[in-house]
């Protein structure tokens, strides 16, 4: 249905032929008073506002919704909204199951008498393969060849502006083909098969400034990943030829978020002529970065995604929003990263979890977009949803750079100012209200790191040395290492390559400047090269044994690293570019060196990581490396330069240089002025407007990848990957009465705050699991097990791997383990060969928990797996918000225990079985009757909070009610 607030669209201004809902004009007659209430909302409840009143259809969005985000003030907290983003953006992990269903989706609607051609996503999405890089290759073993260039020989090097020309000595570093002058633009290599010419990333060879192939530590991953995802890769090859409203992005692009700010972000919607503020959620938690943009998104778990992909609002409680005002001027030595981690820092400690973040002030104005977006990434780290930066001057301006055309921009200013989302930074501009105001002032920030084990222990890089002094003393926890005294200066001698070193406590041995909060800030990542350029150029060098990796996130930060001429000074030290895409912050760490992994355990050495990412959780990187800082790109690589943690940098040099002469942080630490001007010279419109040319003709790979073209996807049923799941089996085109649960079985009898991680399948699949023998079932090894993220597309494994979790308590057991009892045989078996006899025997069941049922991330198979595995209902004492919907939108329903009521107080044992009986017509949180086959009756309630739920559960679920529509 049409809004009913259409009588508000109007043209805009000098633009007749662009239209838009024009809120201002809803207060009628009394227009001053409804703008002065709207004035006073923050930037981003007016985005929720717009969006109400746009997408209004009395069902999904009612006009009680709209008002009930009006009066934001006295509501926050109080009420449920929901909320239509403009688009949908996945990785591949969340995405894959997303896209399957759509497949299943097409087939089922095909066998019910439907047009299949009509099954697409009612969202633009957009899905990034992202996530299934690994780093096999980092280091070449042809990196230390003798000067392959001969560059002695050669012409005087091209003018590198800004920098000089690269110093003669400087050796190809991994570019084994380069044999002198570059005259044909290409280099032949010594194996063959690495002889692809690069397409988004023109390396340029550091002696004649002509294009390079790939290094092979690229080309080796990319080949390992479309090795790997082959089946994975031509699923998503056929869901982008057939369905519409939706483009995957291909592998070695980028990250999701980072392809999500330079490509995919509009900053306003227009289709039609219609103009709407963009907007987006993604299940990827860093999505946030896009709220440097003023573009509203935050991350969700793949269901709710799935959800809004088929046309379902995302519910949300209507948040609090915390202003935090910006003052000062940062101080030169602070990175972006110093003013992302002080911030988070004063975030949590103001309590924002759950709520918005809205940034302002005139420090605000004073941060480019780069920075906004760096600050807005790190907003799962500080736990708000969203750190919203509301479009102004500075927006614009770098939108200009980008390649964003004066038409265009002139149409985006003029709507903004109508719809009073753009803020004026002048300093007498009228700010909203907010829930609370947090006060930052940017020139006390100083240089500083975060760790060694939690991203909001920041730790000022002058006080560093004393500060892992310290860890080592504290006992075991969440800062110490509790390393006895006498053991504190142990050292331990080490054979690798031919030569011994010598490792202790703070060495360090993984290096990485990685993709996540770093990319999309130029200053930083060009920082780290200059940096590079002057540690080489002084005759400083990393140790061979520390695992160094530069993984730039998307090609334009590979293009300005190599444009600027300081990418050769990077792989010199080491940081070679390994591929795009999460590697080492999600763990995707090649194995250190076998003879520095047992020195490190024999020695029992607190050996530290470095990295410019976001995650730094003890082990995450490396099951031995048990210290990890963040820190920013040119920190990163002055640690790895230093080779220790346990360096004050003001009195102690990095190393020695040419002649022997000692070499501090300060004789290499670029100044500002140098990075604005490589800066101004190479972050230019052109870059990226090439790059987005670049995107969209995808890579040679996946151009080349053959996948089907049929309406219908030709499922292959010796697919261990892809596999049509069983969610429409009992379509039909009209929605039944909710079926009676009779005699129930209860399949597992759990406790309080079980959380999805308990639930849902993740990380590598256990040989001794269900999952485990259906793979070997199909000829597979271990080897190939891959992991249950690897495996999403397949129910059969997932809806096995499901409560796999081995800390998985059921009260049925007694101890932690996988398992549950199978009443009718009195057998004790897997929690999936259980349900599966269930199934069999055309028994249903059910799960009783205690407090806190489905706490935790979102995971959409929390919600599957269960499904599939025959339950009908949990019972519970209470649901996590986010869980109790899923279970809804699956078609499994949350009962709830009476207030003070239990399993324990009623006298359950879990060993009855259940019947509930639901009457034909079903209310909001209508209390139910539930009989035992021990004639015991009680009460619950059922947790359905208005009518959609209701709806959405009686058509079967929201995969259901939306597959329905098309019959």
């Amino acid at each position: 249905p049409e809004s009913p607030y259409q009588m508000v669209i109007e043209a805009l201004g000098n633009h007749p032929q662009k239209k838009f809902y024009n809120v201002s004009k809803l207060g009628g007659t009394k227009y001053e008073t409804f703008c002065s209430t709207l004035d006073n909302l923050p930037y981003s409840i007016r985005v929720l506002f717009e969006s109400s009143i746009r997408n209004c259809d009395g069902f999904l969005v009612k006009e009680t919704d709209a008002m009930n985000i009006l009066d934001w003030k006295t509501k926050q907290n109080d009420v449920e909204v929901p909320f239509c983003p403009a688009r949908v953006v996945l990785q591949d992990f969340t995405g894959i199951p997303a896209l399957v269903d759509f497949a299943a989706m097409r087939e089922a609607v095909r066998n019910a008498g439907g047009d299949p051609v009509k099954v697409n996503p009612a969202c633009p999405t957009d899905l990034t393969v992202d996530h299934s890089l690994q780093i096999d290759f980092s280091k070449c073993a042809i990196q230390n060849a003798p000067n392959p260039g001969g560059g002695d020989s050669q012409k005087p090097t091209a003018k590198l502006s800004p920098l000089k020309a690269l110093p003669r000595k400087l050796s190809c570093r991994g570019q084994s083909g380069c044999k002198g002058p570059c005259s044909t633009g290409e280099a032949s290599r010594t194996s063959g098969q690495f002889s692809a010419q690069i397409e988004n990333t023109p390396l340029l060879c550091p002696f004649h400034l002509q294009p390079l192939p790939e290094p092979e530590t690229v080309l080796k991953n990319q080949e390992m990943e479309f090795g790997r995802n082959r089946e994975r890769l031509q699923f998503f090859k056929w869901s982008s030829k057939v369905f519409k409203n939706i483009s995957i992005i291909p592998p070695e692009t980028g990250m999701a978020h980072q392809v999500n700010l330079e490509y995919l972000s509009r900053v306003v919607f227009e289709v039609k002529d219609l103009l709407y503020p963009d907007s987006v959620v993604g299940t990827d938690s860093h999505t946030t970065m896009v709220n440097g943009l003023g573009i509203l998104g935050w991350g969700v778990g793949g269901i709710e995604a799935e959800a809004v992909m088929l046309g379902m609002p995302v519910s949300l409680t209507l948040p609090e929003v915390v202003g935090c005002e910006l003052t000062g001027t940062a101080s030169p030595l602070a990175t972006s990263i110093d003013i992302v981690l002080s911030i988070t820092k004063h975030l949590r400690q103001a309590d924002v979890a759950g709520k918005f973040v809205e940034f302002f002030g005139s420090g605000v104005s004073q941060l480019s977009v780069a920075d906004r977006t760096t600050i807005a990434n790190m907003s799962p780290e500080h736990g708000a949803i969203l750190s919203f930066f509301p479009v102004d001057n500075v927006t614009l301006k770098h939108l200009k750079h980008t390649g964003f055309d004066k038409a265009k921009l002139e149409v985006m200013e003029a709507y903004l100012k109508a719809v009073k989302l753009f803020r004026n930074d002048e300093s007498s501009s009228r700010e909203p209200e907010y829930s609370q105001i947090v006060q930052i002032n940017l020139s006390s920030i100083i240089p500083c790191v975060s760790g060694p084990k939690r991203s909001q222990d920041r730790v000022a890089v002058n006080n560093m040395k004393s500060d892992f002094q310290a860890c080592l003393n504290e006992k075991s926890g969440v800062k110490g290492f509790q390393i006895a005294v006498e053991k504190q200066n142990d050292i331990v001698p080490v054979q690798y390559e031919g030569n011994e070193y010598k490792l202790s406590h703070g060495c360090i041995v993984i290096a990485a400047v990685i993709s996540c909060t770093n990319n999309c800030n130029p200053s930083v990542m060009l920082a780290a090269g200059l940096l590079a350029k002057k540690a080489v150029e002084a005759g400083l060098v990393v140790q061979p044994y520390i695992r160094t990796s530069l993984s730039p996130g998307s090609g334009m930060v590979t293009h300005y690293l190599s444009s600027s001429g300081v990418l050769p000074y990077l792989s010199k030290l080491g940081f070679e570019v390994v591929g795009y895409g999460c590697s080492t912050c999600v763990g995707n760490t090649a194995p250190l060196p076998e003879a520095i992994r047992n020195a490190i355990k024999q020695g029992d050495i607190i050996a530290c990581g470095v990295l410019s990412g976001t995650k730094n959780f003890e082990g995450r990187l490396c099951d031995c490396v048990r210290a990890n800082y963040l820190a920013s790109p040119p920190l990163v690589v002055a640690y790895a330069i230093a080779g220790t943690v346990r360096i004050d940098f003001e009195t102690e040099p990095l190393g020695t240089g040419f002649n022997g002469k000692s070499i501090y942080l300060r004789d290499i630490w670029p100044t500002r002025r140098e990075l604005h001007t490589v800066e101004e010279e190479c972050v230019i419109s052109s870059m990226f407007k090439e790059l987005k040319e670049k995107m969209e003709k995808g890579n040679k790979r996946w151009n080349l990848l053959e996948a089907p073209e049929s309406t219908l996807f030709p499922w292959d049923l010796k697919s261990t990957y892809i596999r049509c799941p069983s969610f429409f089996d009992k379509l039909a085109k009209e929605p039944v009465s909710p079926q009676q649960i009779e005699n129930a079985h209860v399949l597992l009898y759990l406790g309080d705050s079980v959380t999805t991680d308990h639930i849902s399948p993740a990380g590598s699949i256990a040989r001794s699991s269900a999952a485990a023998k259906y793979l070997t079932n199909k000829g597979l090894t271990p080897r190939e097990f891959n992991s249950y993220g690897a495996r999403r597309g397949n129910d059969a494994v997932m809806t096995r791997g499901t409560f796999a979790n081995i800390k998985l308590l059921n009260k049925f057991i007694g101890k932690p383990a996988p398992k549950t009892i199978h009443f009718p045989s009195g057998q004790t078996l897997d929690v999936f060969e259980a349900a599966e006899l269930y199934q069999k025997e055309g028994i249903p069941v059910i799960i009783l928990a205690g407090k806190k049922y489905g706490l935790g991330s979102s995971r959409d198979w929390a919600a599957k797996g269960p499904f599939l595995l025959g339950v009908r209902a949990v019972l519970a004492e209470s649901y996590a918000k986010v869980h109790k919907s899923q279970l809804i939108g699956i078609g499994i329903a949350p009962l709830q225990f009476l207030h003070g009521e239990n399993p324990s107080t009623l006298g359950l044992t879990g060993r009855e079985q259940f019947s509930v009986v639901f009457p034909p017509e079903l209310s909001p949180r209508m209390t139910l009757d539930i009989k035992t086959s021990t004639g015991k009756v009680f009460s619950a309630i059922a947790l359905f909070e208005n009518d959609v739920e209701i709806t959405l559960y009686k058509a079967g679920g929201s995969l259901n009610f939306v597959a329905r529509r098309y019959l």
